[in-house]
């Protein structure tokens, strides 16, 4: 089970049926992030993609001796732009590809909207999601609850993602999803009415056993998305923030006035592929290596005393070149890491969180968070607490109203010099991590739950096996989940079946969907698990991906949507800039 290759393979089929000649690639918001994240510009440009558009948006030039291949979400909004594009064509001839199942209703209405005969083929692919990488997906919802519920919205986009999922991936599974989850519960409901009522759709070749989707919601690990990252990929998510691929370094420096978009893709990248889940520590020393092999390519090319020299400088230059740029990529994405780690004393806070999510020593925390609270910003005192919050909220002695108080008496001080954390920002906060109960500790006990020493124990010791350094001690609560699932102990009472079909055998392809978003640290651990289970493939989606930021957003929308986004600021004053 591959989703990028699903998504590739149905973007290459479209511009192939267009036939020969030049083209135009006219999409929506949702289906260029699909396309941009599968494919490089300059690919499709070998393909005879000479021109991307938007739909919609600006006034484009008529343009007859090109066909137009749209590739669009099904949704009202953008057959009603299509039907207006359709009116006066300006390409020579439509081949519309929609990204999902198309209602009669509005089928009718391009036919209608068709009087000068443009449209020659409406199809339906179902790439009707973002391909992160072989074993990741992602929906890119902004959010999906409110007051803890799904909106008609969300459900139904929800829906229609997964299910075209499991289309292209030629998937009719049985359905499991986790019991305490309402939302998860109606997702699962909306998908398998989806493959009642396109049976046909779902007509694939009968396996062995069969695959399996389990549904789960974020509610159920709220402390992964609150820790900060150590691996490449997550650290660089939850520090810079990835947004399709794509990430946006600040300045670097003072006379430089813009910021700088970079492409993190393991499909165009080498030592991002071979780098992506490896520790902070090692990407410094792997850094070092690729710094000095490109010094010495650039010795060898320093001297080009004959023919056969510059002979082999022109073939080789093309190669030096992107070696080139992805030293400069990742000496500037390593070096504004590491003066952000430096500035927001994030080695400090770290080893903190980590206490928090990993020990059982309440004393030790709540002296740990006290220290630590003068040095954070203000993402970092929400990690802390919303924390703390979830690991001790019944402790007979937890003191989270004081680490609060800590925290606004710093933060008031601070606001003298700054200007900024009015005393309706300080409430604010307060509500905040109070929901953080609300939203991952209601669930039928502690999210992390005061256990016996022995129990503990046992537990921690497992959890140290393979542990690098204490920054990566934590694992995701989803690690443990599917090691129960490929094992066939994972109760059915706490994860029950949709339906009277249930599943007997070990599953062995599985697609894992969670309900409020999944981390980057979660697709590490399902990368691994498929690395080391023979004969398991696993696929793991969500509604969107999280960094700490966004889940604590996330978090307010799910249980105050009234309550004002505050600005969680984490510099620290008199911030540097980036000397490179």
């Amino acid at each position: 089970m591959n989703v990028v290759a699903a998504i590739k393979a149905y973007i290459i089929r479209m511009v192939e049926e267009a036939g020969p000649g030049m083209k135009v690639l006219l999409m929506d918001k949702e289906t260029t992030a699909v396309v941009s994240v599968a494919f490089a510009q300059s690919e499709l440009l070998q393909k005879e993609v000479y021109l991307f558009e938007h739909l919609g948006v600006g006034s484009r030039d008529s343009m007859q001796h090109l066909r137009a291949i749209c590739f669009l979400r099904p949704t009202q909004d953008n057959v009603d732009l299509l039907c207006r594009e359709l009116q006066h064509p300006k390409y020579g001839a439509y081949v519309i590809y929609l990204s999902n199942v198309l209602s009669q209703q509005l089928v009718k209405q391009l036919a209608e909207a068709d009087e000068q005969e443009a449209v020659r083929e409406i199809k339906e692919l179902y790439a009707d999601y973002v391909a992160l990488s072989p074993h990741f997906f992602t929906l890119n919802m902004d959010t999906c609850a409110q007051a803890g519920n799904w909106s008609r919205e969300a459900l139904s986009r929800a829906t229609l993602g997964l299910t075209a999922v499991l289309l292209s991936l030629k998937k009719c599974p049985v359905i499991r999803y986790v019991q305490s989850s309402s939302m998860a519960e109606q997702l699962a409901q909306g998908v398998k009415q989806m493959i009642s009522k396109d049976a046909a759709l779902f007509d694939f070749r009968k396996t062995d056993v069969p695959p399996l989707l389990l549904i789960l919601d974020r509610r159920d690990d709220a402390v992964t998305p609150l820790l900060n990252q150590w691996t490449y990929q997550a650290m660089v998510h939850e520090l810079l923030g990835i947004q399709n691929k794509r990430v946006e370094l600040p300045p670097a420096s003072d006379s430089a006035r813009s910021s700088t978009d970079v492409v993190l893709s393991a499909d165009h990248d080498d030592f991002f592929a071979n780098n992506m889940y490896l520790n902070f520590g090692e990407i410094g020393t792997n850094i070092k290596q690729l710094m000095d092999e490109f010094q010495q390519r650039s010795k060898s090319h320093e001297k080009l005393e004959s023919i056969s020299d510059m002979k082999a400088f022109v073939e080789t230059y093309p190669a030096f070149r992107k070696m080139s740029g992805a030293v400069a990529k990742h000496v500037g994405l390593v070096g504004e890491l590491s003066r952000i780690v430096a500035a927001r004393k994030l080695l400090d806070i770290g080893a903190v969180e980590q206490e928090l999510a990993c020990q059982n020593d309440h004393t030790a925390a709540l002296q740990g968070v006290k220290r630590i609270l003068g040095k954070a910003g203000d993402l970092e005192a929400a990690h802390l607490l919303c924390l703390y919050s979830l690991r001790y909220q019944r402790h007979p002695s937890g003191d989270l109203s004081g680490l609060l108080d800590v925290w606004q008496k710093e933060a008031l001080g601070a606001a003298q010099t700054r200007r900024d954390h009015p005393s309706w920002q300080c409430d604010h906060f307060r509500k905040l991590v109070n929901n953080i109960v609300g939203y991952g500790g209601g669930r039928g006990g502690e999210v992390l739950p005061n256990k016996d020493p022995i129990s503990f124990t046992k537990q921690f010791l497992k959890g140290l096996k393979g542990v690098e350094n204490i920054y990566t001690q934590h694992q995701p609560a989803l690690s443990d989940t599917l090691d129960q699932l490929v094992k066939g102990k994972l109760r059915e009472s706490t994860y029950p079946f949709l339906g009277s079909t249930t599943l007997r055998e070990r599953p062995q392809d599985i697609v894992v969907f969670v309900v409020g978003g999944v981390t980057y640290a979660e697709s590490l651990a399902v990368y691994n698990l498929n690395r080391t289970t023979p004969g398991v493939r696993i696929v793991l989606g969500g509604t969107t991906v999280h960094n700490s930021r966004s889940f604590l957003e996330e978090v307010r929308k799910c249980m105050s949507p009234d309550l004002v986004s505050i600005p969680l600021k984490n510099q620290q004053r008199n911030r540097p800039r980036l000397q490179r």
